[in-house]
Order: C-alpha cells, then structure tokens, then sequence
C-alpha cells in the first residue's frame, strides 16, 4: 500500500486535490492512501506531495498542478510495481523527473 502524503498548506492542498488524487488511483486500481498533512517544509517548491511505502524509497516531489495528476497516477503504478522503488530510467516519470525534491532511502 503506498502513504501518500500532500502538504495542506499549500495551494494544491487546500484546494482538496487529494480527494481528485485518491479517486484518480483508486479508478486506476491502485491501492493507496491519500492523506492530507501540515506544512512539509517544501515551501520553496510549494505543493508538495510525498510517496512512501515500507522496504521502498520514498520519493517528495514540489511544484505540482493539477496538470501533474495523470504523472502522479503513472508514477503510483510504477512505484508499486519497482521491488525497491528505484528507477534506472526517470523518462517514463513524465514532468515529475524535474519536481522530484528528495529521494529518501528506505
């Protein structure tokens, strides 16, 4: 099960996209969950949004719109499909290879 966790704060947050998101997976058929939280500290790059599934990398991403929703749905695929959630080839991440804020071990 993938956490994802969307900064609340920010503009993308406060707008309820993490209601859009979790529909949008959850019609994708992708099992996670969508939590709001507070401030990330990723405010240089507002909106942020946090991947995180045990024994996986975890993966923060900035800057994200409502454009970025079909990326966030490709990427959850991609995540829960990788054993470790490394990707030797970021092209397939579309727009999110130039939003990825941290990659943070498991």
């Amino acid at each position: 099960m993938i956490r994802i966790s969307l900064c609340d704060n920010c503009a993308l947050g406060r707008e309820g996209f993490g209601a859009t998101l979790d529909a949008a997976l959850h019609d994708a058929g992708i099992a996670a969950t969508v939590s709001g939280i507070g401030c990330m500290s990723g405010c240089a790059r507002e909106s942020t949004a946090a991947f995180r599934t045990r024994g996986k990398v975890a993966y923060l991403f900035g800057d994200l719109t409502e454009a970025d929703l079909g990326d966030l749905v490709n990427f959850a695929r991609l995540y829960a499909a990788s054993p470790d959630g490394v990707f030797a080839d970021a092209r397939p991440l579309g727009k999110l290879r130039s939003k990825a804020l941290a990659r943070i071990p498991g």
